[in-house]
């Protein structure tokens, strides 16, 4: 799991019907797009605010995705995402996740990703800011 003095999120989803398949399941993708609000909010408490991806042209692109499902999920499940930044180099930086089932607090997936920062137009790899992986407050 993240580094403590690097940034990290909690973030609590509810299972919806369209997060599921006809198994009645959280599907696959759907823990992947859980993963990514709460990598795109930590992003923003970090100072990668949307708006200004778009303005500036920089993006944090994800190069790999390793996700491990360990338990189901269902509709109306209260989930928590936790997670943060683990390592730091120039221009790459690596993620882990972990989601929680808050009910009986059951391991549903663990998610390690690669990301790099990636000026557009251009798909230019870029110094990753430093302020963005001090602690804040």
């Amino acid at each position: 799991m993240p580094h403590s003095k690097l940034p990290h999120i909690e973030h609590e989803v509810t299972v919806m019907f369209y997060d599921t398949d006809c198994a009645a399941v959280v599907h696959n993708l759907a823990y992947l797009r859980f993963i990514e609000e709460a990598r795109t909010l930590m992003a923003s408490a970090m100072g990668m605010q949307l708006r200004n991806m778009v303005e500036t042209g920089l993006y944090p692109v994800v190069l790999r995705t390793e996700i491990d499902y360990r338990a189901p999920g269902r509709v109306g499940d209260r989930l928590l995402v936790r997670g943060g930044v683990t390592e730091v180099g120039r221009v790459r930086f690596g993620v882990s996740f972990e989601i929680i089932r808050l009910e009986d607090s059951i391991l549903l997936a663990t998610c390690h990703q690669s990301l790099a920062l990636i000026r557009m137009p251009g798909e230019k790899a870029e110094r990753l800011p430093a302020e963005w992986f001090q602690p804040k407050g």
